[in-house]
């Protein structure tokens, strides 16, 4: 896929910098189906649920169904579930817009009393009410029986529920997405975009993506700042060829979370030698606090190296 042709299809969606959301046209059946029902959805104000793996895609959804809707000049606020109180809720209720709610299901009891009291308004059509679009992970249903979610929010939420496909069950999408967040990236470093070997091209299309999204960009990220792609998937693939065991069945979610720890060693290390162990340069480099990356190198046992 050309990298031209992506960036024209997602010339007028935010960039993934700072924690904003990509959302770029697929070419694949199942996605173009979705995307179909976004703009159907952008049409009205109802409540809504968005159901998928983690990483798969729920807030850029979220954002897309807003830019689309007549609510796009208003603001797109994104809440994490068991950070929300019903204070910062009622606060947003006379600036419209459009309100995501991530993992709904850990939203506390008095924030989803106000989620509520907040959407019988909004049936009234009263427009400085904002829209609801919650997020989950996992099916609700468990968490109703169970008490954790109001029974009253979960019907009036549920009513209109989307499903997004994990990147496993869309491949066509890869080399789009991966394309786009290797120029996000390589302007963020000031590098050029990489031109990545046949194998590693390959490798992106057969790999399972347990982390959907979101561990995609994580490596495209990682051979960026690396600039040495062998370096950047190395981890990843001789993890997966050591973690074969005689029946062929591994554990991808077990072999995902492996090479992530190893990429980020191996990141880690590569810019403090860059710095010559200057650990605070390092930090500004990696984006992350001088106190997160001291925890970082007593993780993985380097806080003694270099001082």
């Amino acid at each position: 896929m050309d990298l031209h042709d992506t960036q024209e299809r997602s010339r007028d969606i935010p960039a993934p910098n700072g924690g904003a959301k990509v959302w770029i046209e697929s070419v694949s059946p199942g996605m173009r189906t979705v995307e179909e029902v976004l703009r159907e959805l952008s049409q009205n104000d109802v409540p809504m649920l968005v159901v998928a793996e983690h990483g798969a895609g729920k807030t850029a959804a979220a954002a897309r169904i807003h830019s689309l809707s007549r609510r796009a000049p208003g603001p797109f606020q994104v809440f994490q579930g068991r950070e929300t109180s019903e204070t910062a809720l009622a606060a947003c209720e006379q600036q419209g817009g459009t309100i995501y709610l991530h993992e709904v299901g850990d939203l506390p009891s008095a924030a989803q009393k106000e989620v509520l009291r907040q959407i019988s308004l909004g049936d009234g059509e009263r427009n400085h009410v904002p829209r609801y679009i919650c997020g989950s992970s996992c099916e609700l249903e468990p968490e109703v029986r169970s008490g954790k979610v109001h029974e009253d929010l979960y019907y009036r939420i549920s009513g209109v529920c989307l499903r997004l496909p994990p990147l496993r069950q869309r491949k066509e999408d890869i080399p789009g997405l991966r394309n786009w967040f290797l120029a996000v990236f390589a302007e963020d470093f000031s590098q050029p975009v990489p031109t990545l070997s046949v194998e590693t091209q390959n490798f992106f299309l057969e790999y399972h993506w347990p982390g959907n999204i979101r561990e995609l960009k994580d490596a495209t990220r990682a051979i960026v700042a690396l600039g040495d792609e062998a370096l950047a998937m190395g981890g990843l693939r001789s993890l997966l060829r050591k973690s074969e065991p005689p029946n062929g069945e591994i554990s991808l979610k077990d072999a995902a979370r492996a090479a992530s720890r190893e990429a980020e060693r191996e990141l880690i290390l590569h810019v403090l030698a860059r710095t010559r162990w200057n650990r605070r340069r390092a930090a500004e480099e990696l984006k992350i606090s001088y106190k997160a990356l001291l925890y970082k190198l007593k993780q993985i046992g380097c806080e003694g190296y270099g001082a």
